[in-house]
């Protein structure tokens, strides 16, 4: 997380005087919409090989190891005939 949006979510936290439990459960909502919204990109883009590798690319540095997890048996499901040398050179670091 870059630190402008740490300071918003601290400042957040304290107004709205949230409990650890509600935080932890913002966190798991907006991961998991990040998730659905990288798994929707790289569903409009799978037509283009280039494209669909770098956006899978950007998609690894924006999500958290679970989702990363998540998301590598998500691609090899659904690309993995179709893309198959892609996933296997950008999952080869995760």
């Amino acid at each position: 997380m870059n630190e402008s949006f740490k300071m918003f979510f601290l400042f957040f936290v304290q107004f709205y005087n949230l409990t650890l439990v509600r935080v932890k459960l913002f966190f798991k909502l907006l991961n998991f919409a990040m998730l659905n919204y990288v798994k929707t990109v790289l569903t409009k883009v799978s037509f283009d090989a280039l494209l669909f590798e770098k956006e899978l690319r950007k998609a690894m540095k924006m999500l958290i190891a679970d989702e990363l997890n998540e998301l590598k048996r998500w691609c090899y499901t659904s690309f993995g005939k179709e893309h198959e040398a892609i996933l296997n050179r950008c999952f080869v670091i995760a």
